[in-house]
């Protein structure tokens, strides 16, 4: 894949990149090495002054990012600006609260015959962070704030649709005073990210993308003893039973199926209904996703703009067409519209069955599958019968039908009578297929860090 800004809405490339080469990326490398041991050394204070600069200089350009994010794929002014606040907020939650995070944590140094013994939390060096196109800001500073202000330093791989994006994040903490290497953009092809986790000098490797991508990285971090964080597909259910608000719930739905034009791992892809109130919910539901404004992302009025890439508007257009022709109905929408630019509707389908592709894998667009279910079992049931379990959203004001979907769900986060979203205060991440380890929190910090254990005697 070239890297290149190619402007979603018409198509068109607006500007192309060569790639770093070999000599690039091994100077990168060495000044990622020659910056991690001079972070390391600096204290919690210094580090946190660096990042809450970088916030403020984020905050001042929030207006010009934003635009190069909706240039390069697609999503709407508004919450390109949306994501651009929430990384700096993210960066100010780290900056005031690492050091209480990473101090050392106390044992019973009586009962293993020592004067102290304790927990020391200690960066690992140099990660690598292969990043996706879908919240090209935000999926960045999740991770490098917390690897910052633990010592770590950074190597960003982007994704290749998004590599003004990218040069902006490798600029942004050199700007704000971080040691020269502690933060690096490689513009560089997935095809060259084996030969960079093989390198001595990185230690570990986060990636957040497909199931495809996180497994190739896992294999290759694996032959070389690394520690990996992943974060991989989702296909989310968003449960409806009898006592929930069902006009509240709908209009949610709708924005939790369409946030960032459907392009979400966490946005809810599965609708669950129990039959008492499936119709209800379904006429709200297809009304307010027929409703959505699709257009310009750059206009205020827009809710839903194109998707990011020619090959990402055809694997929707394939799942959706593959199960109608199985006999799956649509309600509203599924049909792409004959114009430049990589647009597809909000789309509502329901009579999807297990015979259909779109049962089993993940739809990166806005087309949401609707499903009806006799009884809270069931909807556990349904919901479980994936490969994936990232996130998952829950309707109900019953106490004992709550605390049931919270234990039996299996996902990495379950949010009752709400929409699932990334939180710096709460641990993100997913089980099964959607990968391993955390990100964001106390948690999330503590990913990239040696647990040293202290004995003294």
């Amino acid at each position: 894949m070239a890297i290149a800004t190619v402007n979603p809405t018409t198509g068109q490339t607006q500007r192309s990149f060569e790639p770093h080469t070999d000599a690039e990326v091994e100077r990168r490398i060495a000044n990622a090495r020659a910056g991690f041991a001079e972070l390391a050394g600096t204290t919690f204070p210094q580090r946190a002054a660096w990042l809450w600069a970088a916030a403020d200089v984020l905050d001042a350009e929030a207006a010009d990012i934003a635009r190069t994010m909706t240039t390069e794929m697609g999503k709407t002014l508004a919450a390109a600006k949306a994501e651009a606040a929430k990384c700096a907020a993210a960066m100010r939650f780290y900056a005031e609260h690492a050091e209480e995070f990473l101090q050392d944590v106390p044992a019973d140094a009586e009962a293993m015959g020592a004067t102290d013994a304790y927990v020391r939390y200690q960066p690992l060096g140099v990660v690598l962070a292969v990043m996706p196109w879908n919240f090209p800001l935000w999926q960045v500073v999740r991770f490098a704030a917390p690897a910052l202000m633990a010592g770590n330093v950074g190597l960003l791989k982007h994704a290749s649709n998004v590599p003004q994006t990218a040069l902006y994040l490798g600029d942004l903490f050199a700007r704000a005073g971080f040691p020269a290497g502690a933060f690096q953009t490689l513009l560089v092809g997935s095809d060259r990210v084996a030969r960079i986790v093989a390198d001595d000098r990185v230690q570990a490797a986060t990636l957040t993308g497909s199931e495809a991508a996180g497994r190739s990285l896992a294999a290759e971090a694996g032959r070389q003893l690394k520690k990996v964080v992943l974060e991989l597909g989702g296909s989310d259910p968003f449960i409806v039973m009898p006592s929930a608000d069902l006009a509240r719930a709908a209009e949610v739905a709708a924005t939790a199926r369409c946030q960032n034009n459907g392009q979400s791992c966490i946005a809810a892809k599965r609708f669950i209904v129990h039959t008492e109130v499936f119709d209800e919910f379904a006429d709200h539901f297809v009304k307010a996703m027929s409703q959505l404004t699709v257009g310009d992302p750059l206009r205020d009025s827009t809710d839903v703009g194109p998707l990011a890439t020619e090959q990402g508007r055809q694997d929707v257009v394939a799942l959706v067409d593959d199960a109608v022709a199985q006999g799956a109905h649509l309600l509203t929408g599924g049909h792409a519209p004959d114009r430049p630019g990589w647009w597809y509707p909000p789309t509502v389908i329901t009579g999807v069955t297990d015979a259909m592709r779109l049962f089993h894998e993940e739809v990166f667009g806005p087309v949401a599958a609707l499903y009806r279910v006799d009884s809270a079992d069931d909807a556990v049931t349904l919901a479980n019968a994936t490969s994936f379990g990232l996130g998952a959203s829950a309707w109900t004001s019953e106490p004992a039908e709550r605390e049931r979907l919270v234990r039996d769900l299996d996902a990495g986060m379950v949010f009752v009578n709400g929409m699932v979203a990334s939180h710096p205060h709460l641990p993100f991440g997913g089980v099964k297929n959607s990968g391993h380890g955390r990100e964001l929190s106390a948690v999330g910090i503590k990913e990239f860090c040696n647990a040293k254990s202290v004995w003294l005697a």
